[in-house]
């Protein structure tokens, strides 16, 4: 079955289009056919790249004034003389990545009219994710009237935890009327690389505990207990827990009712602020692009040498918590743009964590950079590994899982 994955932000598309069946799910060979991304969406000088399999990066600059057009401009590309496709009716199903799936969704699904009215329902969760994931829904059914159309959560993975870890202490009508709850995202990464993992030792999810760290630009740790989630560090939105590119993860309510009453903007300013320029952006007064921070700590700049610090202080506190949750963990697994390519924010981690037996093994480290590989001695009592993050491999999955009627693993 070829899918086509799509990840619709505000002004920004990603596709990929990908060729799956039984057979190569089991065998993991699924083939990536083309793949590809729109920038600036909504503008005259809008970025599109696309590649397809074998073939030289395309880059070119043109207006692009809805998602819509931004979907035709990759179905022209797909569909170009010798390419991907012979027609776009070719593609089978769309599998849409939607960030929030709330408390109605546990697990992926084909989007009819009652899940199309939860998803617009819970866009007062994710009112800056999810009306932006459904323009990607609404282009995609106009221009393949025929396929079939999925929606993958980044929240449903998180729908295993207990009252415990998701109920904040407020009170209790708040969850009850407005849905207030810990939700967390990241879910298909962090399913991803639990699921890599186990299939790497011949193995199911099942078999093991473990604390996984998405870290990139947003940044999430999860703990899970035999496959199922039953802690992560993002909250009722993706603001919380650990420190990122431009979000400030963990602070203290109270901080944020002061900045609130001094604020001109109120609420409004508070959003742009938490949202946009806080984080290591607002430590560094810089993009929040961890590798420039690194650059700079490296030539002596003490705010960023602090805010890298920060980042990893926060992410031993959540493993340390996760260890302690799960009663001890079988691994831990670094992915995300920046768990699967920076070697000194792995040390740096790793370095806090010996009392939980971890032995870095720092050539291992040094040479992995985002492929699979165990970075810690065979003799550290917990093993540490970096296996690289494939999202749009798991929409297409469980696209097609969903069509064809096979259970999630």
């Amino acid at each position: 079955m070829r899918v086509l994955v799509l990840n619709c932000g505000s002004s920004s598309l990603k596709f990929q289009l990908i060729e799956t069946s039984r057979e190569q799910i089991a065998q993991n060979n699924d083939r990536v056919l083309a793949h590809g991304a729109v920038e600036r969406v909504g503008s005259d000088d809008a970025k599109f790249t696309y590649q397809m399999a074998g073939r030289e990066k395309e880059e070119k600059q043109q207006a692009v004034k809805d998602q819509k057009q931004a979907i035709q401009l990759a179905f022209d590309h797909l569909t170009a003389p010798g390419g991907a496709l012979s027609h776009p009716q070719d593609v089978e199903a769309v599998g849409h990545r939607i960030v929030h799936g709330g408390e109605a969704f546990h697990e992926s699904v084909i989007i009819d009219d009652r899940v199309l009215k939860d998803i617009e329902k819970l866009s007062d969760l994710a009112p800056l994710h999810n009306p932006e994931n459904l323009k990607g829904y609404y282009a995609s059914r106009e221009l393949l009237p025929d396929a079939k159309q999925v929606a993958v959560f980044d929240t449903s993975f998180h729908q295993t935890m207990p009252p415990r870890a998701y109920l904040y202490g407020l009170p209790y009508e708040f969850y009850e009327r407005d849905h207030i709850r810990k939700y967390g995202f990241h879910g298909t990464s962090h399913r991803y690389v639990s699921w890599r993992f186990a299939m790497l030792h011949q193995k199911k999810r099942a078999d093991y505990k473990l604390i996984t760290c998405h870290l990139g630009n947003g940044c999430s740790v999860c703990a899970i207990d035999h496959g199922k989630s039953i802690d992560t560090s993002m909250g009722f939105t993706p603001m919380d827990g650990l420190l990122m590119g431009t979000r400030p993860g963990e602070i203290d309510p109270g901080a944020v009712l002061y900045l609130a009453q001094r604020d001109p903007d109120g609420a409004q300013g508070m959003e742009k602020l938490l949202n946009h320029k806080a984080g290591l952006a607002g430590l560094t007064n810089s993009t929040g692009d961890m590798r420039d921070i690194q650059k700079r700590s490296a030539e002596g700049d003490q705010r960023a040498r602090d805010a890298v610090d920060v980042f990893c202080y926060r992410v031993i506190q959540f493993i340390g918590s996760y260890a302690t949750v799960l009663n001890g963990a079988d691994a831990i697994l670094f992915t995300g743009g920046i768990g699967e390519n920076s070697s000194e924010i792995r040390a740096q981690v790793c370095q806090g964590l010996t009392w939980l037996g971890v032995e870095l093994d720092a050539a291992a480290n040094d040479q992995a950079r985002g492929k699979d590989a165990r970075i810690t001695t065979e003799a550290s009592k917990t093993p540490v590994w970096v296996i690289p993050t494939d999202e749009e491999l798991l929409i297409a999955r469980d696209t097609f899982r969903c069509i064809e009627g096979i259970p999630h693993p």
